[in-house]
């Protein structure tokens, strides 16, 4: 069976840092904009991006670069593919996880007022659910769809960068690698900083399905390796 053509690798960037981030409060799908550290952050990462990905590919090297709708998403974008020409194209369906009532609240104030249930979410059982938020299982579901529509529509000699959110991008890359089943006492995956990035490859199956193997995770600029990052003023 004759493989259908795809892109040649996949970059998931999450999102420069936001005033909600700063306070530690659920966004889930409001749209915050980027805050100034968060603005930084993201200049930073996107250099490091074409540094890294772009400059000294063959000639004919395409990159596709795909956004969440959300600003903070679509800024992170921008500040990548702006200095190279490249479009960025919106899609919902990497849009971060709604999070139902809980968003724009703070992690403190919902231990406060929701104990059982904010434990029930810190341990991975579910407390969430019963204020709206959108199950995991559909959070990944719709991730990989996006990712697989995006791989294939770009075809080949072209290296695919979709920037999302943390956990939009934790859950996809569990759902990716078959991993999606949490233990309720252990986070399998750590959660992706801000203005870092996961690197897959795909691979075709005798079936002539598309699998991914994840080559990095949670790889961000250098200067993220220092305090810094978080106060760029130091």
């Amino acid at each position: 069976m004759t493989a259908t053509p795809h892109v040649r690798s996949l970059t998931l960037v999450r999102h420069g840092r936001t005033a909600y981030n700063a306070r530690h409060c659920f966004q889930g799908q409001i749209d915050i904009p980027l805050d100034e550290v968060g603005r930084w952050q993201v200049a930073q990462t996107g250099a490091a991006l074409k540094k890294l990905y772009v400059d000294g590919q063959p000639d004919g090297r395409r990159q596709l670069v795909v956004a969440s709708d959300l600003s903070r998403a679509a800024a992170t974008a921008h500040a990548f593919a702006d200095p190279l020409g490249l479009d960025v194209h919106l899609e919902p369906r990497v849009r971060e996880r709604s999070f139902g009532q809980w968003e724009g609240l703070e992690l403190a104030e919902l231990e406060r007022k929701y104990p059982e249930d904010y434990r029930s979410w810190a341990e991975f059982r579910g407390g969430e659910l019963k204020y709206g938020a959108e199950p995991k299982a559909h959070v990944g579901a719709r991730g990989v769809e996006a990712i697989n529509d995006w791989a294939h529509r770009a075809g080949d000699d072209t290296d695919l960068f979709i920037f999302s959110h943390g956990a939009w991008i934790m859950q996809t890359t569990l759902t990716l690698l078959g991993a999606s089943v949490a233990h309720p006492d252990f986070a399998d995956m750590l959660s992706m900083r801000n203005a870092h990035w996961a690197r897959f490859v795909p691979a075709d199956m005798p079936d002539g399905t598309l699998r991914w193997r994840m080559v990095d995770y949670n790889h961000g600029p250098a200067l993220a390796d220092t305090d810094q990052w978080e106060h760029p003023a130091l």
